[in-house]
């Protein structure tokens, strides 16, 4: 099958769905798929596990807007995350149920010399592709085990996902199209948009200076193909180090302003206390908020499952992840006891310092009974996990030491 064949089939499959969203179900399954229930470790986590188009069976959150989690064993299989498992989020309702890459068009207006629009074509031949791997995190990820419970998706810790994006630098874009005097922020619209008329557009902004450094970057391929039509084909905003809240997916239309941009999801959603630590007291609101920005150090076992039973005094390689906001891993440390002592693990393979950073430890269960596996990550700037989630009301960029209970048998 030729690459504009496999197009044509996609193109016709999101066409059918545009059918059920007409009908309110918004891409049910379009192959036939049995539907199972996987619960997380927290009140009412129950969730289907159901295929999308391009997807194998993922945990949907909600069906309208489509919001799908990665079932976390998967993110075991390879530290790059596989685009059929990759974590889909939409905030607006009306998303594309098909696309003709042919008549795509980009658009960059705004406070620049020469206003473009660009077509797939054009924006490839702007200069040459790079890539980066770069881990996308939804800002709530793992929400559901925050308390006190807070409004909002109750998410586990699948919102996460790895991959190498390929691409042409964000910078090289806006210098073609010559960014003038006072440019202050630069704002980002893809394709989905709302129902109704008062619900406000889900548009993101960036500060100049960052727009115009290396990292950010408009990309059409994930993993080597192209992105997968959920995560925002055919070219999506990628910007490393930061929550995906700013990776805007279906990029259609690029804005240079000289002010700073007053838009809902900006000046509203998505934001965190003005402090260091982002927090305030539990249940309490700050008196100032910033928009939320870089990630923060995590890191996961992903070898076992909560409740996973293993054999005593049998030797075992635990496996995980760890990653931060663009400073790098120094070290990821277990413990057995609770966090009394930790054994320090081996790191694998260094693909970044925006991608996961996969470790391992070699690790023999002495005892039976019920073992709270915990892991920390330590940043390349002394960043390390904290022992408890500092608090905020939306519970944004949790990260605290994860515990995986299992049973040694």
């Amino acid at each position: 099958m030729s690459a504009g064949d496999e197009k044509n089939i996609i193109r016709r499959v999101f066409l059918q769905g545009s059918s059920l969203m007409a009908a309110g179900l918004v891409f049910k399954p379009l192959r036939s798929q049995a539907t199972e229930v996987q619960d997380e470790n927290f009140a009412n986590s129950g969730r289907e596990l159901v295929a999308y188009p391009q997807k194998r069976p993922l945990k949907r959150i909600s069906a309208r807007p489509p919001h799908l989690e990665t079932p976390f064993a998967l993110l075991n299989e390879s530290v790059l995350t596989p685009n059929d498992a990759f974590f889909v989020r939409y905030h607006l309702a009306n998303i594309p149920t098909s696309i003709d890459v042919d008549s795509y068009q980009l658009q960059i207006k705004g406070l620049v010399e020469k206003p473009l629009s660009l077509s797939l074509a054009g924006l490839k031949a702007l200069g040459e592709p790079v890539e980066i791997v770069a881990v996308n995190q939804c800002s709530g990820n793992s929400r559901g085990y925050g308390l006190p419970r807070v409004f909002g998706a109750q998410l586990g810790n699948g919102s996460v996902g790895n991959a190498r994006w390929t691409g042409i630098p964000l910078k090289t874009v806006l210098k073609h199209a010559g960014v003038r005097a006072g440019a202050r922020q630069v704002t980002f619209r893809g394709l989905d948009s709302p129902v109704l008329p008062t619900t406000p557009a889900f548009v993101k902004a960036l500060d100049i200076d960052l727009a115009l450094s290396d990292e950010p970057m408009i990309a059409w391929a994930m993993n080597g193909t192209d992105i997968p039509f959920l995560n925002g084909y055919p070219i999506k905003l990628i910007v490393p180090g930061y929550f995906g809240t700013y990776w805007i997916k279906h990029l259609s239309e690029i804005e240079v302003i000289d002010h700073v941009f007053e838009g809902f999801f900006m000046q509203k959603a998505y934001r965190v206390p003005d402090n260091d630590c982002q927090c305030v007291a539990e249940g309490t609101v700050p008196d100032k908020t910033r928009p939320i920005g870089k990630l923060k150090v995590r890191s996961f076992i992903t070898s076992l499952q909560p409740g996973e039973k293993i054999r005593v005094n049998e030797p075992i390689v635990l496996k995980g992840i760890a990653f931060d906001g663009g400073h790098g891993i120094r070290s990821v440390e277990v413990s057995e006891d609770g966090g009394k002592n930790w054994q320090l693990a081996t790191l694998g393979e260094n693909l970044g310092n925006y991608s996961f950073r996969e470790w391992t430890l070699q690790w023999k269960p002495r005892e039976k009974g019920k073992v709270g596996l915990k892991v920390r990550a330590t940043g390349a700037k002394g960043e390390q996990q904290p022992a408890k989630a500092p608090w905020n009301p939306s519970i944004y960029a949790k990260n605290d030491i994860e515990t995986t209970p299992i049973m040694v048998v």
